[in-house]
């Protein structure tokens, strides 16, 4: 099958697993009473709801792991697909459960992101924007071919990227980690006010530095490639 055509079905597949989530989602949020999901004690003990919700959300990531390592057939393909099936069943989740539940109103509302391993709080709009990261950079590496550049080079935008990805968890957790002395009843009822906007910031450029330079390479060897064709053109 072609670059695209293996691109095309994990689409598919991440559409409608979306759906899947958010139709997911909408039932636990209809049981525990939480359809608006900014209240603390984000899902309340109600039998073994909450264990087998942490399951759940573990069993997720695993299936988007595993379709982009069927897609894939090296490394690099394997992980961008996965990023392409993230990214995207991150996005159209919200896309979707805005007609299903009502929610979210604005892409600034707070929602509940992760409860792995502790709970990640957010304005919607956050981790929507590193999915089309995701979303692009998966795509870049997946359908243009792989521009020749200097290990070293890309080595380190990956490396400030992976300080990016810390930097944004530390954000989305940091009303978490402030609770944690208190134990678990401390975390369940936290509710954040502010949002780190400055430090997402940070992180979210330096999570776009491999995005970036890939694209950079991958225009300048095109253009260079114009160049070279046009040169071979011209009559002698």
């Amino acid at each position: 099958m072609s670059a695209r055509g293996r691109w095309t079905l994990v689409v598919v597949f991440a559409a409608a697993m979306a759906w899947m989530e958010a139709a997911t989602v909408f039932y636990i949020r209809a049981l525990v009473h939480r359809i608006e999901p900014y209240q603390a004690e984000p899902l309340p003990l109600h039998g073994t709801l909450g264990d087998v919700e942490l399951v759940r959300e573990a069993a997720t990531l695993v299936m988007l792991a595993v379709v982009g390592w069927l897609a894939g057939r090296t490394w690099r393909e394997r992980a961008a697909y996965a990023a392409i099936a993230f990214g995207l069943w991150d996005v159209l989740y919200y896309v979707f459960l805005r007609p299903i539940s009502g929610w979210p109103n604005t892409l600034f509302d707070w929602d509940i992101l992760f409860l792995l391993p502790l709970p990640w709080w957010g304005p919607v709009i956050a981790p929507a924007s590193i999915a089309v990261l995701l979303i692009v950079w998966g795509t870049l590496a997946t359908q243009t071919r792989e521009p020749l550049t200097p290990i070293t080079a890309a080595r380190w935008t990956w490396a400030l990227a992976a300080v990016g990805c810390a930097l944004a968890l530390g954000v989305f957790m940091t009303d978490a980690f402030r609770a944690l002395p208190g134990g678990r009843d401390a975390i369940l009822r936290v509710l954040p006010a502010v949002f780190n906007w400055p430090a997402f910031a940070a992180a979210f450029v330096l999570m776009a530095l491999p995005v970036a330079f890939h694209a950079f390479l991958t225009v300048r060897s095109r253009l260079l490639a114009g160049a070279d064709l046009s040169i071979r053109a011209r009559p002698e």
